[in-house]
């Protein structure tokens, strides 16, 4: 099991939860957090779904694998409020190289995504 041991996770404060069959990371609406006065900063919401994706594949690959993101697209579809943010990752594709890989956060409704994500994630 992948653990959220990076400095930039821990510095954003993220707690991961595996007790629904997926992983899913929450991010604290804590003020540190904040961008615009009351809502979230875009890259703390970017850096829950890159850690979402990283933490997802890394669990289906050998342990100490090496990931490095190739590129990442993040679309913002609504403003994240100052309240706990989840996400969760699903792996598109895992080739011998390449994993192609998409993730959502979410606030109170998982049907309402204030953001989504595409990785492609180098496996070394």
């Amino acid at each position: 099991m992948a653990e959220l041991s990076s400095p930039y996770a821990r510095t954003l404060g993220l707690v991961r939860d595996d007790t629904g069959g997926r992983i899913v990371l929450t991010l604290p609406g804590v003020d540190a957090m904040m961008g615009r006065p009351g809502f979230l900063h875009g890259g703390a919401i970017a850096g829950l779904l890159e850690n979402a994706a990283w933490v997802t594949l890394a669990d289906t690959l050998a342990p100490g694998a090496a990931i490095k993101p190739v590129s990442i697209t993040i679309d913002f579809m609504r403003g994240g409020r100052m309240v706990e943010t989840h996400a969760r990752a699903d792996l598109v594709r895992v080739g011998r190289r390449i994993a192609n890989v998409t993730a959502i956060a979410w606030q109170d409704d998982v049907t309402k995504p204030i953001a989504s994500a595409n990785l492609k994630l180098l496996i070394g």
